[in-house]
């Protein structure tokens, strides 16, 4: 599960990819590392990765 604080990053860099019509393509939580990965944008070339 993730914490509060990367539940509420993720939603804030969501809006900004929603606002600037950018797709998300992938929403990924990994247990084992504890980090949240977005793979973004028209040509899926952005890449965020937050622990």
């Amino acid at each position: 599960m993730p914490t509060a604080e990367q539940a509420f990053v993720c939603v804030r860099v969501c809006q900004m990819l929603s606002d600037g019509y950018q797709p998300i393509h992938v929403f990924r939580y990994n247990p084992n590392t504890k980090t949240v990965f977005i793979l973004a944008g028209v040509t899926e070339s952005l890449e965020i990765l937050g622990g």
